[in-house]
């Protein structure tokens, strides 16, 4: 593929782009612990590694005019090529990359989903959310007081830890619950999440319901874990769910909010003309309901993003703040609330659907069931050119005197996880810049691996275009090594660049250093919005 010769633009012509409010995608596609140590304002981290996964969900009309951000190297140029090469018209460098911007004095941001963690803190200001204290609701909660705790998080994130007695409610369904929590005498409803937004946008989001007995619980699992107590370990509570007459509830008292608020919806009819423009009219079809009610069937088209995280991480999904947001659910109560703090939060042209997927279906209409196969640029062409190799093959070549050179392109986590003994580490948006400096031998076989064997069959692409006379991309990746009952090696033993592909929460690595710092960096977004 190569590179092509990408036009730059200049930090000048790129601010007066964006004081000018037109459509445009600013893509950062370093590595995302060189996105969290800072960026520019409202940049959209798209890693290169993951450019052919998810540049299709993040900028849906490929003439959208993409601003490339990356440092001084060749990434930023390669990554753009790779945009253009699979039909994106309008790509071009920032030149001199972020340095650049830093050098010229711009405004930059630390963290991660930087603009939702904001709101969530102006909305704490705003509002007056009120909060309570883990020692109080410690000391309340050994008293026996009637309590019910609501853990925001997703369910991956509950399964960890939770607040003792915590039940799990992610943060989009919990105006489903909140007819039912009305109807329970007296008691304290304390909404949770492991540090900030979602306990404070859901303790909100039941406020505007008309429960007025609910607190957020300040500074969430982090909060609780710095005031010396104990969270409870891989929790296995199942619930009930809520019931009708609170779905019924949930449902009436969206209404209201849309109607107060002027929420625009969208009947089934409408929504299918507007499907109608993807492709020419930049569109973000969104459905809010968690992943198990997303394969059991959804409009086809629309993108499983579970609600609290939908508000959580809103700048991973939407690139393009010109553009039109369309939330879904079963019938219309979470789509609402969805669209009601996307236009809080600064969206203009947001709608949820009328009626949801059951109007849809009594439409006539097909629904899609499972997950939708993911189509990933570049990765048929890829698979065409590769020279595969089985696992079998594979260890018989490593019992041998001269084994090939064995590298690992998936994620770090994953790698030291475990992966193929011997096997190198490197992050696939490193490749053309790091991996010549490991091996010079353009001769020597090379097998390629990743935990799937999707990264890896790119992979073999590029190495190939860069000169690589015997690549092999292991067959179903890692997995199929695996599966085989062959044996891995834990740990990050070999690694060609520094790990920091992924990002880990403090909540996950318990470093309560790092969750006090990361509590006062998100608080003091909140003081610097009082400024402003």
């Amino acid at each position: 593929m190569g590179t092509l010769n990408v036009a730059e633009l200049s930090i000048e012509e790129f601010r007066a782009l964006t004081e000018a409010e037109k459509s445009y995608a600013l893509l950062d596609i370093r590595e995302p612990g060189e996105y969290n140590a800072g960026h520019i304002p409202n940049a959209t981290l798209l890693q290169r590694r993951e450019i052919e996964f998810r540049i299709a969900d993040l900028v849906p009309v490929r003439e959208t005019p993409i601003i490339v951000v990356g440092d001084r190297g060749a990434r930023a140029r390669l990554a753009a090529t790779t945009m253009a090469f699979n039909g994106y018209k309008s790509v071009c460098l920032l030149r001199g990359g972020y340095p650049a911007w830093m050098e010229t004095g711009q405004p930059a941001v630390t963290g991660t989903n930087v603009p939702s963690k904001r709101f969530g803190e102006e909305i704490h200001r705003k509002c007056g959310v009120p909060e309570i204290d883990p020692q109080e609701l410690h000391l309340r909660m050994a008293r026996g007081e009637a309590i019910r705790v609501l853990d925001a998080r997703t369910p991956e994130e509950y399964g960890r830890f939770c607040i003792p007695e915590g039940v799990n409610v992610p943060g989009g369904d919990l105006v489903l619950w909140a007819g039912d929590l009305k109807k329970e005498p007296g008691g304290l409803i304390v909404v949770n999440c492991a540090g900030r937004t979602r306990g404070i946008i859901g303790t909100e989001t039941l406020r505007l319901l008309g429960l007025e007995n609910v607190r957020a619980l300040k500074n969430g699992t982090m909060g609780w874990l710095l005031s010396g107590l104990e969270l409870e370990q891989r929790p296995n509570r199942a619930t009930a769910g809520p019931s009708e007459m609170s779905r019924k509830f949930a449902e009436e008292q969206a209404g209201r909010i849309a109607r107060s608020e002027r929420v625009p919806s969208l009947p089934v009819p409408e929504l299918r003309r507007l499907m109608d423009q993807r492709g020419r009219r930049t569109l973000y079809l969104v459905d809010i309901r968690s992943a198990e009610e997303y394969v059991s069937g959804h409009i086809p088209g629309f993108q499983c993003v579970p609600g609290g995280q939908a508000i959580q991480r809103a700048d991973d999904y939407i690139a393009v703040r010109q553009s039109t947001i369309v939330f879904a659910c079963d019938l219309s109560a979470r789509a609402v609330m969805a669209a009601y703090w996307y236009r809080a939060m600064g969206f203009n042209d947001v709608y949820f659907v009328r009626g949801g997927v059951e109007a849809w279906k009594e439409s006539g209409l097909e629904i899609e069931v499972g997950d939708p196969v993911k189509l990933v640029a570049g990765l048929e062409r890829a698979r065409g050119t590769a020279r595969f190799i089985s696992v079998q093959e594979l260890a018989t070549e490593l019992s041998g005197r001269n084994s090939p050179f064995i590298l690992d392109v998936g994620a770090s986590r994953e790698y030291g996880r475990g992966h193929i003994p011997g096997a190198l580490w490197l992050s696939r948006g490193w490749l053309e810049e790091k991996f010549p400096a490991a091996l010079s031998d353009l001769d020597r076989p090379v097998v390629i691996t990743c935990p799937t064997g999707d990264h890896s069959t790119l992979a073999g692409a590029t190495l190939r275009e860069i000169g690589y006379r015997n690549v092999f991309v292991l067959k179903n990746g890692t997995a199929a090594w695996t599966q085989e009952g062959l044996a891995l090696q834990i740990g990050l033993t070999r690694m060609l660049s520094e790990p920091n592909d992924v990002v880990l929460s403090a909540s996950i690595t318990g470093d309560r250093e790092a969750m006090r710092r990361y509590l006062e960096w998100e608080v003091e977004l909140g003081t610097k919005c009082e400024k402003s």
